[in-house]
């Protein structure tokens, strides 16, 4: 089935159906919701939809302006402009009667249901839904932190360091370098590097066709490889280079201040550098005590923390088994914890759990390629059912129709998430 707004939101839909809600004896239950992304804003839009009035729903989210880390790559690539990206939480207060709450929070009393407002302040919870995104491991990449994000932009979270380092690729001087330090696994959309390169390369084969681009890689793998890799040969022959672990692309530092970075002794001058750091749980997970290592568990059926059952949390910040971390995954889980809160606030009924993904990259124009899975949710983690992925030697209008299909998906997502 091609997919597209009407497909995606009418399948999501269905799939989520739920009996009529019965208000709680004791008052309006409270859902908080804390971040805005695929994850939050979606659970928070099926609780407030779903439950008729009957949860009263905060979205706690500082940005005014969400702007989606899908598709941010083909902004760098010119295919898309910033605004495409941009969106807003209008619809989710005037349209469902969400609450939205511009502040971060920093900060949750397991004890007493409440989460800290940095503008002073608590909003209370019988549930909390904490679907944060990621940030970053300091001192991760020796040279690199988040003091260096202006002149090695990482641009993992989508804005402003996405048009910075869209500027920055095309101010490169002719003949120039463009140097990519890319994640060890696990981290937020697993081919998301890979179709950044791709996009970096199809902007200098345009405007700066003797540029070199090299990638310092810890991973001995990665996904979509054989497919970027034919790509990158077929459309930018000689221009993109990469550096694997045996040959050193897991020892790496930078120095921000001379634009330089060192590959296993080698000093490679870089005109522009996109460091992609180690990855963990958005803060608020760890400042709420429910992070193992760098992520948060949770039960995958329920996506409830395995730490505090009055928590779900979802997205990239989880450590829920086989699903990678993507807005699609996202999504998928908020409706999963959507259903949960319900059930467990109006007594209407839950359904089993089950999850899908799908991740589209594009590699130059016209050619898309995609990777996805199902899952369900077993008593250890979310476990994958089965899987597809796009192939090598496709023809020309099976990737056209691949890149199609991931327009549509965009459309119905972001009107999935805000109405």
């Amino acid at each position: 089935m091609k997919l597209n707004r009407r497909a995606f939101i009418g399948t999501a839909t269905a799939a989520a159906t739920l009996s009529a809600p019965m208000l709680n004896a004791q008052g309006k239950p409270r859902v908080v919701v804390v971040g805005g992304g695929a994850g939050g804003a979606t659970a928070a839009r099926y609780i407030a939809k779903d439950s008729d009035g009957a949860i009263d729903v905060t979205l706690i989210e500082p940005s005014r302006t969400y702007y989606t880390c899908f598709f941010s790559n083909l902004y760098i690539g010119g295919f898309r402009d910033l605004q495409s990206i941009a969106h807003n939480y209008a619809k989710l207060a005037s349209d469902y009667g969400i609450n939205v709450v511009h502040d971060w929070a920093t900060g949750v009393d397991r004890d007493a249901k409440t989460v800290a407002l940095a503008g002073g302040g608590s909003v209370p919870y019988d549930r909390l839904i904490l679907s944060p995104g990621i940030d970053f491991v300091e001192g991760a990449v020796p040279g690199w932190d988040l003091s260096a994000q202006t002149a090695m932009p990482h641009a993992y979270k989508a804005g402003t360091q996405t048009a910075l380092l869209k500027s920055q690729i095309e101010a490169m001087p002719e003949g120039g370098t463009f140097v990519m330090v890319a994640p060890p696994n696990p981290y937020r959309c697993p081919p998301g590097p890979y179709e950044r390169i791709s996009m970096v390369a199809h902007v200098l084969r345009d405007r700066n066709p003797t540029a070199k681009i090299i990638i310092a890689d810890p991973k001995a793998n990665f996904s979509k490889q054989g497919l970027f890799e034919e790509g990158w040969n077929k459309h930018y022959s000689g221009m993109i280079t990469r550096i694997g672990p045996d040959f050193g692309g897991e020892n790496v530092s930078v120095n921000a201040a001379t634009m330089e970075v060192d590959v296993d002794g080698e000093v490679i001058k870089a005109d522009v550098c996109n460091v992609i750091p180690v990855q963990k749980a958005g803060h608020i997970c760890e400042a709420a005590g429910l992070t193992e290592g760098n992520w948060a568990p949770v039960d995958g059926h329920t996506m409830v923390s395995r730490m505090d059952e009055n928590i779900h949390i979802l997205g990239d910040a989880t450590n829920q088994g086989d699903m990678p971390k993507s807005g699609f995954s996202a999504n998928s889980q908020a409706k999963v914890a959507a259903m949960a809160v319900r059930g467990a606030l109006t007594g209407s009924r839950v359904f089993p759990a089950k999850f899908s993904n799908t991740c589209w990259s594009l590699i130059d124009t016209d050619d898309g390629v995609k990777v996805g899975a199902s899952y369900e949710a077993t008593d250890e983690k979310i476990a994958k059912t089965d899987g597809f992925v796009s192939q090598t030697g496709e023809d020309a209008a099976l990737r056209k129709a691949t890149y199609e299909e991931s327009i549509g998906w965009y459309e119905g997502i972001t009107s999935d998430m805000f109405g």
